[in-house]
């Protein structure tokens, strides 16, 4: 019996995508719905009925929810192209990795986008310091899965994109070429691999996007205290 897999997502999340890329590189075959999260679909609602958001992966009827859970489930799932290594301690290293970048990357990055003034120079400062420990984890490192795309990279890729919108929106660089070298040539060569390439949402639409998510914490920021 064939397999039945489907993917819910949406078009512009960085974790969607993850999901998309990992089942790419598997060579898995799989169906996907870009849902409107304005208006959710009872498949979603009822497939996610805890957080109710995306991404949700199917797999022959049985739903699996967030997107480093989904990465796990497909390695392990389908046993080609291994995305985490077989050595208990590294793999290990890479879901640390892997959580450290939502944890504090994503977070980091995300208040310096949103924040205003002396607090958004705060913030920056300390992303940049945040991104200094996967500067240093790439060293002598193509990827950070070694020498080739592993997880850590799916789950730290949004970065390839979604930070040159943040930086045209806010008007800052957040990874300069000096200060990030290894940073910098991870990020050029994840974006342009072939499974990786054909897939990023459109530059402008998602820069229209993020200003208009933005736009709140803006008009906050000018109320009076």
């Amino acid at each position: 019996m064939a397999e039945e897999v489907k993917l819910l997502k949406t078009w512009s999340s960085p974790f969607g995508l993850r999901a998309f890329w990992i089942l790419k590189l598997k060579g898995v075959q799989f169906d996907f719905i870009d849902e409107d999260l304005s208006n959710k679909s009872p498949l979603l609602l009822q497939s996610n009925p805890v957080y109710k958001k995306v991404p949700v992966l199917i797999h022959n009827g049985k739903p699996i929810s967030e997107s480093l859970v989904i990465l796990e489930y497909v390695d392990e799932t389908w046993k080609q192209n291994p995305l985490l290594p077989e050595d208990p301690y590294e793999r290990a290293r890479a879901r640390f990795w892997a959580k450290f970048g939502d944890d504090k990357v994503l977070a980091s990055i995300w208040n310096a986008f949103i924040k205003q003034g002396k607090e958004q120079e705060e913030a920056i400062g300390l992303a940049i310091e945040t991104l200094k420990f996967l500067e240093e984890e790439l060293k002598g490192k193509r990827f950070f899965g070694g020498e080739k795309i592993g997880l850590p990279d799916l789950a730290l890729g949004w970065l390839a994109n979604l930070i040159g919108v943040f930086e045209e929106v806010i008007g800052v660089k957040l990874i300069e070429k000096e200060r990030f070298p290894l940073l910098s040539a991870w990020m050029q060569e994840f974006a342009e691999a072939p499974v990786i390439k054909e897939s990023w949402p459109p530059h402008e639409k998602l820069v229209t996007k993020f200003r208009a998510m933005r736009e709140p914490y803006v008009a906050a920021a000018a109320q009076p205290k």
